[in-house]
């Protein structure tokens, strides 16, 4: 098993604000059926010992972005690079631009950029070959539209005759046709509930038949091998604590048999090696995540993933499929203490085998022959703690957040 499957846990989300959370065993009727079974047990070893386990790897990059939260983050084929932008370290509101190569981090240098803001949100058009940015706050509610050219590293402004209303903690995310697409977001009175797609040079207004209830700042992401985007969490007026999909034409409500906690500025991308979508952290009631779950397409349901080690539990991170690498990477965000630079993979293991500890043969004496224990018997291994002790990490003066709180 990739984790352990949870009930879902139902808490209502209190006044948290916008803080930026069956194996069938087929009886054997003869020996060849045995044999049989034998080599196909041999054969689902096999793979699953070529799938792994998943684990949170932190990394140590010669050089990282400082420490932020809810920033902007997407892989970008163009360049191969994972690129982030922006985000709040609870002083400011920043408008810098880096690239991830899987080894370090590096600030682009461009000539202009996106005015700071935290709670935007960016993903790759692989039509318009571009980093689609839009929406998010920096004391007022934005709605322009800003394209990362991975070619030539540079940012330009779109200047679209249409656009959606202006939001922060907007959703978006590739659409299955390969557009960019945007969902939802919080305009500083209402939740939203409409979806628009980027056509190139303007933004179209997508009316699928069925659409998620009104929200903001949930995690969503795209299975790139299915193409089924899945949407979970939030906040919002009426009730997020729920997992929608969608294809491409409709979004479908799912019922799973389980789910993560509600969470609002959780994380999420997809993972080639899990093939399905992760989702990381998040606050939940004012009190952060650092659980990580997948997206299981085939059964409809969230399955917990139990990794050794975790990241400290955080909301606000960036989380981005690096396709050059192969894994997800996961960059910064922050708690109630403060604010991370950190950056962590998501890699996928060889399922260890338990070392084989057998216990000592008793001496043979002149009494009676001891009961030997048997041998062979596994030894325990303690299981890890699974959250390593954070980084010290930036700790601001308080300040009212970049994203308001939510109306009763």
């Amino acid at each position: 098993m990739l984790g352990d499957l949870t009930h879902p846990q139902l808490r209502a989300l209190s006044h948290a604000g916008m803080k930026h959370t069956r194996v069938r065993y087929f009886s054997h009727a003869s020996t060849i059926l045995i044999c049989c079974c034998i080599s196909i047990a041999f054969a689902a070893s096999a793979a699953a010992a070529q799938l792994g386990s998943p684990n949170w790897i932190e990394l140590s990059p010669t050089n990282s972005p400082p420490a932020r939260s809810y920033l902007a983050m997407t892989y970008d084929p163009a360049s191969g690079k994972v690129i982030m932008f922006g985000g709040d370290n609870g002083t400011t509101y920043l408008n810098d631009t880096w690239s991830f190569d899987g080894t370090t981090w590096t600030q682009m240098a461009t000539q202009s950029a996106p005015p700071a803001r935290a709670a935007a949100q960016m993903t790759y058009d692989s039509v318009a070959q571009k980093v689609v940015l839009f929406g998010g706050f920096n004391g007022s509610y934005l709605s322009d539209t800003w394209l990362w050219d991975g070619s030539t590293l540079q940012w330009t402004q779109a200047t679209p005759q249409h656009h959606p209303a202006a939001v922060t903690g907007p959703m978006l995310f590739p659409d299955p046709n390969g557009k960019a697409d945007v969902f939802g977001g919080y305009d500083g009175h209402f939740y939203q509930l409409t979806m628009w797609q980027w056509a190139g040079s303007d933004w179209t207004q997508l009316f699928p038949s069925t659409v998620p209830f009104a929200r903001a700042s949930a995690a969503v992401a795209t299975n790139r091998f299915t193409r089924q985007v899945v949407m979970f969490g939030g906040l919002a007026d009426v009730n997020p604590n729920n997992t929608w999909t969608y294809d491409g034409t409709t979004w479908t409500l799912q019922s799973p048999a389980a789910q993560p906690l509600l969470v609002y500025g959780a994380s999420a991308a997809f993972d080639p090696g899990l093939q399905g979508v992760v989702l990381f952290g998040g606050g939940s009631g004012g009190v952060d995540q650092n659980t990580t779950w997948l997206w299981d397409q085939v059964d409809a349901t969230w399955i917990h993933l139990s990794t050794p080690q975790s990241p400290p539990a955080r909301e606000g991170a960036g989380m981005a499929d690096d396709v050059a690498l192969g894994r997800v990477v996961l960059f910064a965000g922050q708690d109630n203490n403060g604010y991370f630079n950190d950056t962590w993979e998501l890699i996928l293991g060889p399922t260890p085998t338990p070392t084989v500890t057998p216990t000592p043969t008793p001496a043979v004496t002149a009494t009676p022959t001891a009961t030997a224990t048997p041998s062979g018997t596994p030894t325990p291994t303690p299981t890890p703690t699974g959250t390593p002790s954070p980084k010290p990490r930036v700790t601001p003066t308080p300040r009212p957040r970049p994203t308001p709180r939510p109306r009763p």
